[in-house]
């Protein structure tokens, strides 16, 4: 089965030989596609807690839908955490549009090993 996909492709002029391309896509199977910002800050364990902040991947808009998520956590203590994981569905909101939540553990990184947990919504 094939699905049409429609997007661009993005090239950074990085001079790093080891470089990647993003792919945008724009819509799948003929429809927009989204993405949500989310952010917020880990739990604090070992004496320190996290900051983090990323952008979902896309999903299709108008049908019910989750998105991947994944990003690292800002550097404290001298090291810092992968998150990654998968939305909870959309929920709808009052005037139009939606959230997702989302919740998690991060990667166990640290001089002293250990994780932290997340959670939060992400943006409309």
């Amino acid at each position: 089965m094939e699905i049409p996909v429609s997007g661009f492709m993005y090239h950074s002029d990085d001079s790093d030989p080891m470089h990647s391309h993003q792919l945008y896509i724009t819509s799948w199977d003929g429809r927009p596609v989204h993405v949500h910002e989310f952010k917020g800050v880990t739990s604090y364990d070992v004496g320190h807690r996290h900051q983090y902040a990323g952008i979902t991947e896309p999903a299709p808009s108008g049908v019910q839908h989750t998105h991947k998520y994944f990003t690292f956590t800002s550097f404290d203590d001298g090291h810092k955490h992968q998150i990654r994981g998968i939305t909870g569905p959309a929920i709808p909101l009052p005037g139009g549009g939606h959230y997702h939540e989302f919740s998690g553990v991060t990667t166990v990184d640290g001089i002293t090993p250990h994780k932290h947990r997340y959670s939060g919504k992400t943006s409309r």
